[in-house]
Formats: structure tokens, C-alpha cells, sequence
């Protein structure tokens, strides 16, 4: 009886200490498949991510933030913010006081640090990082993309650190990298010995040595491998397979540590992807040429970086308005966007062009004239719809649906199982969330909102009210028509996509 008694106390007594422990911290890590179109995740091209949504949620109205570029994205990631916020413009920048005379490409760190030193400030949003540290909360970046995507996570390492094939911080993390992970491998393509170096990084580094509360994981297929080669293409769909296999075992490594289960995993990417025109697509700096004057010092005074052109001299509305109407005559030029000609107002100061607002691109930093490609549905040879006319072969950055509309799928602890939504999302909800999940509310510069509708705790997804409206403007003689499509959700608007028509006989 005596021992009967002794194992009930010290049963109650092990109970009551289990009570008294705080549950294990959750962890949150959020994996970035570059240029993963929505229509890709399929149970046979990539069955583990399938079923990683089938056991949380699928969010199937999200979308990428235009322009639909890698570090544009990857600064609205950590800032929760558009580039009207944080100021990384697009995939090349103009910024005069690093370069007068030209863009530079933001996929090279040095000339993202080169754009700090000159005028002090990198990104003018605070990111996560920033936001985490007086908080005593870490955040680790690793990645097997550029130097530039991965530095723009945490470009002040204010916490955790940044591991990437080419170069790590703060140091003392480099070592340790350097010892456990050897020698990082040489590119390929597809690029799986750089993604699995990434992965390794977050299994072996990360979770034993940094411990952090977020990771972003950036894994640089299929956009590597695509661009060159194509949409649905053999090569293309083998580097899917591969990424597939890594994200498999980035679960099963969890589920052996005794961490899947309190561990939220997001699955998303920086934008969708389109087939291309070739060597026959949008060549905006040979539109504009003619429109050029000579600088004191003998350059031309239009800089065109990437789909933003910029008049060096100071302003200029006739020549803007001059440019914008030449630049609606041609059929491969898609949507149009300027100035905001009023506050609230969907047009731009040009007629027939839309506002930099409804880009949620007007900035300091900001051209003169934003313009995208024209897209049409059309399938490529593998079935995939969505062709843009940018030169190339496959690839992004326009403000076509195929570009915009890119994936995003959780599941963990804090997220809803078996579930799928249709309300609107965007990469700049991520950062919001994130703060949410890890007991935080959203900083003062985050436009984007927490998706608290994809949370357990969370309203139901129904109850979530969405809109859609379309805005549209028209230059003087009707013959170029841009509307711009945009849903509505939680307080939130996001731009689905834009649509422009030409009259072949203008009024």
C-alpha cells in the first residue's frame, strides 16, 4: 500500500513539474524557392512540398511585390513593406551618389554597400533583424542565391547572421561555418550542391550553434536554371525535384532533431516566372535613346535601370509626357506608371498611365517613368501559360499575373491544417506574421498585415471579406488603355495584375 501510495505522489509530483516547465520555443523558418510558380507544386514534380501543404495550408491568392524582382522581394521579406517604404527600387538601382551615370545590379553586395556608403542608408524600413534585437529575438539568413539577395535579409546583422557559399557574418559565425561545413561547392546546374550547402548551413550551423527565432532559407532554383533554360522544360523540372528532395529533408532532419513539431515551416517565393519573347522582347533603353540630351561631362542625361527610366537634368513633364506617349504606340510595351497627378487618385501625372501609388513604388528613389512588359496567356510548348515580351528565355519582373501570382504554403504549429485560402496575400505579410508568431506586433513601417486567417487561432478563412476593383486610364485619343486589377482583403489592397488594350483606330 506504503509503494501504491509512493508512485501516486511521485506520479502527481512528475505531472506537476511537467506543468510548471514552459513549453520548448517555437521556431519559425521560412523557405524562399526562388522563382517557384504556384502550378509547379504538384504531387508528381514536387510531392513532398504537396503534402507539406495537404497537412497545413495553402495560401492560393498570393502575390509577389512589383516589380516582380528577387531583391525587390527580398527586401519586402524582412521590412513587411513595398518599395514606397523601404527603397530597393528594383533588381538594378539608380542611385546618383554611387553611380551618376548608370544602374547598378543589386544581385553584387558590393554595390549594395557601396549604395550605404553613399548616402548612409541601405533599406529606409527597418527589417526584422533590426526590429528583433531589443527584443533579445535572432535572426539567421542563409542561402544559395546571389551575394545581394542574402545581404538585403540582414544587410546590418544586427542579429543571428548571414551564412552564404561566398562570404558569412559577423565573423565569429564565419568560422564556425567555415569548420563545420568545408569548402562550399561550385555552382551548377541545376544548383543543388549550393542549395544543400544552404540547407546544411540552417541544419548543422543554425540549429546547434545560432539557435535562431527566424530563418530565411533562400534556395536559388528554379530561377537559375529556368532563366536559361525554360519553363517545363527536362532541366527545369529536375532542379524542382531536387529542391523537392532538400525541403524533404529539411523535415525529416527536423522530425529526428524533435523539432518538426514546434517548428512553423513557410514555403514561398520571391515572384512567379514567365516564358519570354527571346532575342525579339523590350529593349527600353533603345526606345529612349532618341529622347536623350547630353550631360556637361558628355553622358546622355536618361538612366534606364532595368523597367525605371530616370531623367538625370532635373524635371522635365513635356519630355516625360513625350516619352510616355511613344512608349504606348509600341505593342511590347506593357503597363505604364508615373507620379501620382493626385493624392487617392489611380492616374498618373501623364494621362493614360497609372499611378506610382497603385505600384506602391513612389519613392524618394523613385524615376520618372516605371514601365513593365506586355504579357499575353499564351502556353509555352510543356503547357505552362504566361509570356511576357522581355527578351530572353524564361524569367520575371512584369506586372502580368504569371509574375505577380507566386506561391506560399505553411504548416506547423501556429498554422491550420488540411486548409486552403483564397483570400488575398503578399510577400509583405510574411514579416508581420512572423513578428505576430513570435509574440511581437508589427512595426510602425509595415504595410503588410498579419494573415491572421492562415493562423489555429485565427477567424475562420470565410469570414475574411474579399473585394476586387479594377482602375482604369486611358491616354487623350483612347488608343492605349491600362487597368490595373486589384483585390481587397483585411484592410489590405494588392495589386493582381494590370491589362492594357490598344485600339488599332483611335478616336
Amino acid at each position: 500500500m506504503k509503494k501504491t501510495l509512493t508512485a501516486i505522489v511521485v506520479a502527481l509530483a512528475l505531472v506537476a513539474v511537467s506543468r510548471a516547465q514552459p513549453a520548448p520555443p517555437r521556431t519559425h523558418l521560412v523557405i524562399v524557392v526562388d522563382g517557384l510558380r504556384p502550378d509547379y507544386v504538384t504531387p508528381e514534380v514536387m510531392p513532398r512540398l504537396f503534402r507539406l501543404g495537404q497537412r497545413g495550408i495553402v495560401f492560393r491568392s498570393h502575390h509577389s511585390v512589383y516589380p516582380t524582382v528577387t531583391r525587390v522581394n527580398a527586401s519586402s521579406f524582412v521590412t513587411g513593406a513595398y518599395p514606397e517604404t523601404h527603397g530597393l527600387m528594383g533588381n538594378t538601382i539608380y542611385i546618383p551618389k554611387a553611380n551618376a551615370t548608370k544602374g547598378l545590379d543589386t544581385g553584387e553586395k558590393a554595390n549594395l554597400e557601396a549604395v550605404e556608403r553613399a548616402e548612409g542608408t541601405l533599406l529606409t524600413a527597418p527589417t526584422l533583424s533590426e526590429i528583433f534585437k531589443p527584443a533579445g529575438k535572432t535572426l539567421l539568413a542563409v542561402s544559395s542565391g546571389s551575394t545581394g539577395s542574402v545581404y538585403l535579409l540582414n544587410h546590418t546583422v544586427a542579429t543571428g547572421g548571414i551564412i552564404h557559399y561566398d562570404f558569412a557574418r559577423p565573423a565569429d559565425l564565419a568560422a564556425r561555418a567555415a569548420k563545420t561545413l568545408g569548402p562550399p561547392p561550385a555552382h551548377a546546374t541545376p544548383n543543388d550542391p549550393q542549395n544543400q550547402y544552404a540547407i546544411d548551413a540552417y541544419l548543422k550551423v543554425g540549429l546547434n550553434d545560432v539557435h535562431p527565432d527566424v530563418t530565411f532559407m533562400w534556395l536559388n532554383d528554379p530561377d537559375g536554371t529556368a532563366h536559361a533554360n525554360g519553363i517545363g522544360v527536362e532541366l527545369t523540372l529536375k532542379s524542382l525535384a531536387l529542391v523537392d528532395a532538400g525541403i524533404g529533408r529539411i523535415e525529416d532532419a527536423l522530425a529526428a532533431k524533435g523539432l518538426l513539431d514546434r517548428t512553423n515551416i513557410i514555403v514561398t517565393s520571391d515572384h512567379g516566372f514567365s516564358t519570354h519573347s527571346g532575342a525579339n522582347g523590350l529593349k527600353l533603353a533603345a526606345l529612349v535613346e532618341p529622347f536623350a540630351k547630353p550631360m556637361a561631362d558628355g553622358s546622355k542625361d536618361i538612366a534606364v535601370a532595368e523597367g525605371a527610366i530616370y531623367l538625370r537634368s532635373g524635371k522635365d513633364p513635356a519630355r516625360v509626357a513625350a516619352i510616355v506617349a511613344a512608349l504606348q504606340k509600341r505593342p511590347e510595351v506593357g503597363a505604364i506608371f508615373t507620379r501620382p497627378a493626385a493624392s487617392g487618385r489611380a492616374e498618373g501625372t501623364v494621362p493614360g498611365t497609372l499611378s506610382f501609388d497603385v505600384a506602391r513604388w513612389n519613392h524618394a528613389r523613385s524615376g520618372d517613368i516605371l514601365v513593365s512588359a506586355n504579357w499575353s496567356s499564351e502556353k509555352n510548348a510543356a503547357g505552362f501559360a504566361g509570356k511576357t515580351t522581355d527578351g530572353g528565355v524564361a524569367g520575371h519582373g512584369a506586372s502580368s499575373p504569371y509574375d505577380i501570382h507566386n506561391t506560399l504554403i505553411a504548416a506547423g504549429p501556429d498554422f491550420r491544417e488540411h486548409a486552403v485560402s483564397d483570400v488575398p496575400t503578399g510577400n509583405v505579410d510574411i514579416a508581420p506574421t512572423l513578428l505576430y508568431l513570435v509574440g511581437m506586433k508589427p512595426a510602425p513601417t509595415m504595410t503588410g498585415r498579419v494573415i491572421e486567417e492562415g493562423l489555429r487561432n485565427g477567424p475562420p478563412i470565410a469570414s475574411v471579406r474579399v473585394d476586387h476593383t479594377t482602375d482604369t486610364v486611358k491616354n487623350a485619343d483612347g488608343s492605349y488603355e491600362l487597368s490595373a486589377h486589384i483585390s481587397k482583403a483585411a484592410g489590405r489592397t494588392y495589386l493582381d495584375f494590370t491589362e492594357v488594350t490598344r485600339a488599332s483606330s483611335p478616336r
